[in-house]
């Protein structure tokens, strides 16, 4: 099967301190792969470098043959404009923006903005009727599914996902997990989720541990 995403020797240091070194895997198209480790082990930076957001000390990140390594800041952000879906820990929704608009923003900045989409979007994780409302009238439940809506909209080849079940009820983590899982089926896009849920890791195909030795199949 081919490699949508091929991680080799990824390393990543502060100082003379290794977080993680010696990461090696990929991610198929249509595969979903759940990263588990310990507190402070590095998921999160490794989440970032797998988006380009953060720089790393050895080896290469290939997305279906682009090597971040060799682009410039500006090269890889188009690059994750067009191709990336992020659901960050920490949500990063503009609160300026409603809704909609926060959902709505990556098809605006690729030109092509779609109000049907975006609804459809809105309508999947159950905030059909909140599209105008602004983020600081929302719950954290509702602002992580603002955050996994907008991640999805523009159908990205890959999902990259940090704790995206963190803030919900069980109840909404199955559902916002089945549809991550059904994007990354039906789009054939690669899902890479770094999680501490036991619940969400068992619905990946994969789950590798990380540790500041490499990576590894649990």
């Amino acid at each position: 099967m081919t490699a949508l995403l091929r991680v080799e020797g990824l390393a990543k240091r502060y100082g003379a301190s290794a977080v993680f070194e010696n990461v090696h895997f990929t991610v198929a198209a249509g595969e979903f792969v759940a990263i588990v480790g310990d507190s402070g082990v590095g998921k999160s930076t490794l989440l970032n470098c797998l988006a380009g957001l953060d720089t790393w000390d050895a080896g290469r990140v290939l997305h279906a043959g682009t090597d971040l390594a060799v682009q410039g800041e500006t090269q890889r952000a188009l690059w994750r404009r067009a191709h990336v879906g992020f659901v960050f820990q920490a949500f990063h929704v503009l609160p300026h923006l409603d809704v909609a608009q926060n959902v709505g923003l990556p098809l605006m900045l690729l030109g092509r903005a779609d109000a049907a989409r975006v609804q459809q979007m809105l309508q999947a994780v159950g905030l059909a009727d909140l599209g105008e409302r602004l983020p600081q009238h929302l719950s954290g439940g509702q602002l992580q599914r603002v955050a996994i809506a907008r991640a999805l909209v523009h159908r990205p080849a890959l999902l990259l996902a940090d704790e995206p079940t963190g803030n919900l009820d069980p109840t909404t983590a199955a559902q916002v997990l089945d549809l991550l899982v059904a994007q990354t089926r039906q789009q054939g896009a690669g899902l890479v989720l770094v999680t501490h849920s036991d619940a969400a890791a068992a619905r990946a195909d994969r789950v590798l541990r990380l540790s500041a030795q490499g990576i590894a199949a649990r």
